[in-house]
């Protein structure tokens, strides 16, 4: 399965992101598509979205960028489910692309919350 993290790169997505999500074996089993792992700027195009199997937008912080792809992804009818700290105000209009939030207190929940969606979608 591929799997398509977002965010905003407001957050400090290497390590609240990336390495949590990278250390855990579970994800070995998946293509994990991190946009920002290997360089500062996502490569990613329009066409690149209809590759994906499901999007994950972390949405603790809000970003232009991240509305842009969950629009595309939205439009390709891909699955996609949105993440995000627990005591953030997510954005209302993320409701117009799906109904599946998922709130997390930490890093562990939040790994554990990305495993949940993922075998969801087995």
């Amino acid at each position: 399965m591929r799997i398509y993290i977002g965010h905003s790169k407001k957050i400090d997505y290497k390590n609240e992101l990336y390495e949590p999500l990278r250390k855990d074996n579970f994800f070995n089993n998946h293509e994990l598509i991190l946009p920002h792992e290997k360089d500062e700027f996502s490569s990613n195009s329009r066409e690149f979205y209809k590759t994906i199997d499901v999007f994950i937008a972390e949405c603790s912080d809000t970003a232009t960028g991240l509305g842009i792809e969950l629009g595309w992804a939205f439009d390709d009818n891909k699955k996609i489910y949105c993440i995000y700290k627990k005591g953030k105000k997510v954005s209302g209009s993320l409701k117009s692309v799906t109904n599946n939030f998922y709130e997390y207190n930490d890093l562990d929940e939040m790994v554990n919350v990305v495993k949940l969606i993922i075998n969801k979608e087995k």
